[in-house]
């Protein structure tokens, strides 16, 4: 990505404030636009204070607007109009049918219209690129030129209401152009399966991680279960590489499936279906952990595979039931394991594998009951299995994700999904409740995640920490348009609902995103309420704290800052002014990553930087160079290291004093 050469920062460093991140619609019926600009960060404002302007089909082409733009305005042309013209796109007398578009950005995805339109063809000026055309007419839908220090781009049509019906990579044609978003964040996690990464670079792909604000990655730990030399040196490669970048790494955990190696060794423990198969569904092979001899054999296994690796944290996910079916389908229904039935037989007094040879709704309804509270049992056990590890290791975070049943009421029936349940058994201060998205609603707009948050709240999730949502970015089973998978302006206004609603948003899967997309993601997950010039200084209000570009020293509320990383100036939650440093020093120490959640820094000398942080577990620090002590309240030794430059903090709040030659 081409950071710090925008049209909107093509001024002095330090100066950012002399460009601010507006734009202005320039009709009264505004359509998309402002859906897709505010994912990235955009801002609306009046005509008057914007850089950014959407002309709509049949703006003016006064030729004012050539020298606006030769002096850093951006023109964003719809369709026909004297504007467009001005600028070279012209309406040609034959029409194309459009509806299935192939674009630069990502060669042969599938990029299909819900309707095809029948639209006038265009003759786009010759320096101009295309970036977008027709499958089969070859018709350019998507072209733009740079013209002095600003950047035109037109567009055959509407991008949509929504904003992404037409055209997924508009953003990224902007940043062909110069345009990129105005703030980062790094307050994501990714889920991360190392089959899919078996023969990469693992400390290219940690710092990939890094610049695409992934400040956790969740790895598969059931692949690492049963000891094996070569896996296990993998996974420590994983690990270094990780810290090193300032990424955490957390043992994902998919219980009742243990490991390959468990199921083979253990036939007398396997979870059975509604049809008294083995449970062996899709990729997971189901234990009976109702099973006590099964529960303590899997409880040494994950405790030694937790003691055995460098570990941030531990990831409970999906510890409940199969099928998304439900009683519909015994084949995949679980648990009918011999425990589970003799247990329920004996508190309600018939055998639950009845429940599928003749209907009765009120045994039915016993059974999914008793179901929804094992779950929860289970939840509670293992995360306690994970609580006598932390006794010995302080720093580890516990996660417990957990499908969402607020939004699909029936998760609870299908699979013994309780929400509220799981979040009293997990209580507001022992961790992270990450909600999942259930597949039934990945068709629904990114607006849900307003909603889901303001209803966890309502149930019990207090304390704005606790909680987290989990995005699935996968191909869907629904007819969903324009592309299958969600990618683009689509992908970035989900992670941007989500990350306005949660304080942490997880990414599902880290193999699955799209190469265009990963260096937007950062932008579409930072929160800014307000941003305005006064003066010399840019005032920055978020509520999760947020990344500034910035290429050289910053000041923060008056002081030298010292959490900037040459392209970022780092800033903690709140309201909070930025401006150029009076003095710029190339050897003044600094923290280019940190991972907790930021109070507040500063230099106690030119060379020793302090920092006040919070952090649910470990926060990962990665300095400019190697400081000759550092300290964490007034004490040596309690952080550590993780690299030439990085380090590894306590959990808790803290303050750490690093000092430097």
């Amino acid at each position: 990505m081409r950071f710090l050469v925008s049209l909107l920062f093509l001024i002095p460093a330090g100066a950012w404030a002399a460009a601010l991140p507006y734009f202005s619609v320039l009709s009264d019926d505004a359509g998309g636009w402002p859906r897709i600009f505010s994912a990235v960060g955009f801002q609306p404002q009046a005509a008057g204070k914007a850089r950014i302007f959407v002309l709509r089909p049949g703006a003016l082409g006064s030729p004012d607007w050539t020298a606006r733009v030769e002096n850093g305005a951006v023109v964003i042309l719809e369709g026909e109009s004297p504007a467009a013209e001005l600028f070279g796109f012209r309406r040609e007398k034959e029409n194309a049918r459009v509806g299935s578009l192939e674009d630069v950005h990502r060669p042969g995805l599938a990029i299909i219209w819900e309707k095809a339109l029948e639209l006038p063809r265009y003759s786009v000026p010759k320096q101009a690129r295309v970036f977008a055309w027709d499958k089969w007419s070859k018709v350019p839908v998507m072209a733009g030129y740079r013209l002095g220090s600003g950047a035109v781009l037109w567009v055959i049509a509407s991008p949509g209401e929504r904003g992404y019906e037409r055209f997924p990579y508009l953003l990224h044609a902007l940043g062909d152009l110069g345009v990129e978003p105005p703030f980062r964040s790094d307050r994501l996690w990714a889920f991360f399966d190392h089959s899919y990464r078996l023969r990469v670079d693992l400390d290219y792909f940690a710092a990939r991680w890094r610049r695409a604000g992934i400040t956790a990655l969740h790895v598969a730990a059931w692949h690492f279960y049963d000891r094996d030399r070569e896996r296990d040196q993998y996974l420590e490669r994983l690990i270094a590489a990780c810290h090193r970048q300032g990424v955490l790494v957390y043992a994902w955990l998919e219980l009742p499936h243990v490991s390959e190696k468990f199921w083979n060794d253990h036939p007398e423990w396997r979870e059975k279906t509604g049809v008294l198969q083995d449970a062996h569904l899709d990729w997971r092979k189901l234990m009976n952990l109702t099973n006590r001899d099964c529960f303590r054999a899997a409880a040494a296994g994950i405790q030694d595979l937790m003691r055995r690796f460098d570990w941030d944290g531990a990831n409970v996910a999906e510890l409940y039931f199969e099928s998304l079916e439900g009683l519909a389908n015994p084949a995949r229904f679980t648990p009918m394991n011999d425990d589970v039935r003799a247990q329920f037989r004996r508190s309600n007094g018939f055998d639950p594998i009845e429940i599928f040879q003749k209907h009765d709704e009120a045994r039915q309804r016993q059974f999914l009951e008793f179901r929804a509270g094992l779950a929860r049992e289970m939840q509670r056990e293992w995360l306690g299995v994970l609580e006598d590890v932390r006794h010995e290791r302080r720093w580890l975070d516990l996660v417990l994700t957990h499908v969402d049943d607020r939004l699909d009421t029936g998760m609870r029936d299908a699979i013994g999904a309780d929400s509220e349940g799981a979040l009293k058994v997990l209580g507001p201060s022992r961790g992270t409740f990450l909600v999942e998205d259930p597949a039934t609603v990945w068709n629904q707009g990114p607006e849900r995640y307003t909603e889901l948050a303001r209803r966890y709240r309502e149930r019990g999730a207090t304390g704005n920490d606790g909680l987290a949502i989990d995005i699935n970015i996968v191909e869907r089973y629904q007819d969903v348009y324009p592309t299958k998978q969600q990618t683009g302006t689509e992908l970035f206004q989900l992670v941007h609902f989500a990350a306005k609603a949660f304080p942490r948003v997880a990414l599902y899967a880290e193999h699955s995103l799209l190469a265009p997309d990963v260096d937007l993601l950062s932008s579409a997950a930072a929160g800014v309420r307000r941003v305005e010039r006064m003066g010399p200084k840019l005032v920055i209000d978020s509520e999760h704290g947020v990344g500034v570009p910035w290429s050289g020293d910053a000041m923060v509320d008056g002081k030298l800052w010292p959490v900037v990383d040459g392209r970022t100036a780092w800033l903690p939650s709140g309201a909070h002014t930025v401006e150029a440093a009076t003095s710029v020093s190339a050897e003044r120490p600094r923290a280019l990553r940190f991972t907790g959640d930021l109070q507040t820094a500063e230099y106690l000398n030119n060379s020793t930087i302090e920092i006040a942080y919070s952090s649910k577990g470990r926060a990962a620090v990665v300095l400019s160079g190697r400081p000759l002590k550092f300290e964490v309240d007034g004490a040596p030794g309690s952080a550590v290291e993780a690299g030439e430059a990085s380090f590894l903090l306590p959990r808790g709040q803290h303050i750490v004093t690093f000092q430097f030659q």
